[in-house]
């Protein structure tokens, strides 16, 4: 089942204490993006926010689940309507993701 714009929007609303969170759908479901890191995806109007160290110990009793078959597992988020945690988490998460790294054009030259 394919989420609604309408569920991610609300969740997108329920993080608006953040300034550079963006939404983007993805073969009828949706990542979310902050800052430009990937911290969570949307899937059958499911919030699963990737996991990482400082997210668990900041949740303490987290769920994780797979958001589609063969995904790595990830928190599922129930506490939606607590936009202040889910500021915190998603914000916690993008300090422990990795920097993309910049994809390399072939052919191109510096």
């Amino acid at each position: 089942m394919a989420s609604d714009v309408e569920f991610v929007e609300y969740v997108v609303g329920q993080l608006n204490g953040l300034s550079e969170i963006r939404y983007k759908k993805m073969f009828g479901e949706f990542a979310l993006y902050y800052k430009e890191k990937l911290v969570a995806l949307v899937c059958d109007n499911q919030l699963f926010v990737k996991s990482s160290k400082m997210g668990r110990e900041f949740l303490k009793d987290v769920k994780e689940e797979a958001p589609y078959p063969g995904a790595k597992p990830s928190f599922l988020i129930d506490m939606l309507e607590n936009s202040e945690i889910l500021c915190e988490l998603i914000e916690i998460t993008w300090l422990e993701l990795p920097v993309r790294k910049a994809k390399n054009i072939k052919g191109a030259t510096l």
